[in-house]
């Protein structure tokens, strides 16, 4: 299968070469990273043919025989292959399957001469554990599926995009499921069912005990029936149990929190912009990709086109790295309160077209409230653009392809 260039991410890969971090690469499985570090080893050959590169793969047959060995064995395996004097590039995909891996990471973090990489499927393993052990010593990069203009690009579709945002809608951004659109949208559908077992499998019920599968399948179609809804574990385990799946809102907690960790759902917090507080309750939840919507629930885009628009722009925050939060204001909500690096804020308001303007004001309703002057943007799939006292209407499309 073709391969496209992650530019944005290598390039952060780049500025944290020879960094004193342990570079933590997470994300759902099938995203990416292990291919993303592989292009980053093709960048280090490419700049110094004598680089030293070593590259551990625990889901590769050819790794098994360490699956057996306890953290030090492999410590030991490791420097055993390292080369004195000079940088040794040290690159372990899926570290958390091996026991103890944070002693392991610990160790070759203090070891000199050791660039050190990993790769993770688990957010609870690689942000929790980790971090505790390694406060400060570690930096993390997330990767996603493919965003829309890398849809483009990879298909080779990049002339005419309006065209085929639908068809990114249906099938979201998982690479090899981008790849397997040419033989047809069943196969897409059908591997992407695969990706979903994989991840329960490998990354939830390796970790938890899932004691009622029926009930943890209907908490994951609820969340994705309620993209871009508030949603709480007791007003989930309340509609569960009324439609005859009895369930607490505690095991619902739990579920949802082991659907979090293997990067399958995203949590958004609340944020009273008047009070400026976060708020506990009535979380938004944000599928990794709009893929799985489709092949695991047949769900056709006609319905709920404006929630899945505001998924794809969510993941487009996180891919610019924003931290994201859902907007209070009063008794209003705005879709996304964003603040950058520099410590910027922007409210955003997200709709399929307010080209009704009963709906336009619908939208515009909860800036009205803000006191303050940052930015306020309303992301539409409307054509039309311009200005509402102060608030730019932006096409969707244009904004994700970086054009505005």
């Amino acid at each position: 299968m073709q391969k496209l260039l992650r530019k944005k991410l290598l390039d952060k890969l780049l500025v944290l070469k020879d960094k004193n971090f342990i570079k933590v690469v997470t994300g759902v499985r099938r995203a990416g990273k292990s291919t993303l570090l592989l292009q980053f080893q093709e960048l280090l050959k490419k700049e110094n043919p004598d680089t030293s590169l070593i590259s551990i793969n625990m889901d590769l047959p050819e790794f098994r025989f360490l699956a057996e060995k306890n953290w030090k064995e492999i410590y030991d395996y490791i420097q055993s292959l390292l080369q004195n004097n000079k940088t040794n590039y040290v690159f372990i995909d899926e570290v958390q399957n091996i026991p103890e891996f944070e002693k392991l990471l610990e160790g070759l973090f203090v070891t000199p001469y050791i660039d050190l990489y990993v790769t993770g499927s688990n957010a609870y393993l690689l942000s929790s554990e980790l971090a505790t052990l390694l406060t400060g010593r570690s930096f993390e990069i997330n990767v996603l599926p493919f965003s829309f203009a890398e849809f483009l690009e990879f298909t080779g579709k990049t002339a005419n995009p309006d065209r085929y945002f639908a068809e990114y809608m249906r099938i979201g951004g998982f690479p090899e499921a981008v790849g397997l659109l040419k033989n047809g949208e069943n196969y897409v559908y059908e591997y992407l069912k695969t990706v979903f077992k994989n991840i329960y499998e490998n990354d939830i019920r390796k970790r938890h005990t899932i004691f009622y599968e029926t009930s943890y399948n209907e908490v994951i179609k609820f969340l994705i029936d309620s993209i871009g809804s508030q949603v709480s574990a007791r007003n989930i385990a309340k509609v569960l149990t009324a439609n005859g799946k009895k369930i607490d809102n505690k095991t619902v907690s739990k579920y949802i929190e082991t659907l979090v960790e293997a990067f399958l759902f995203y949590k958004v917090g609340r944020y009273d912009i008047k009070g400026k507080q976060h708020l506990a309750t009535q979380e938004k939840y944000y599928l990794v990709d709009l893929g799985f919507r489709y092949a695991l629930l047949g769900k056709e885009l006609a319905t709920d086109t404006g929630h899945l628009l505001e998924n794809i722009i969510y993941l487009e925050l996180l891919r610019q790295n924003y931290q994201i939060w859902v907007g209070k204001t009063n008794n209003l909500e705005v879709d996304f309160v964003v603040r950058d690096n520099n410590g910027y804020t922007k409210y955003i308001q997200v709709a399929y077209t307010v080209k009704d303007p009963k709906t336009l004001e619908r939208e515009l309703a909860p800036f009205k409230k803000i006191r303050d002057f940052n930015e306020r943007l309303l992301i539409t799939m409307d054509y039309e653009t311009g200005n509402h006292n102060g608030v730019k209407q932006l096409n969707a499309i244009d904004w994700l392809l970086n054009k505005i």
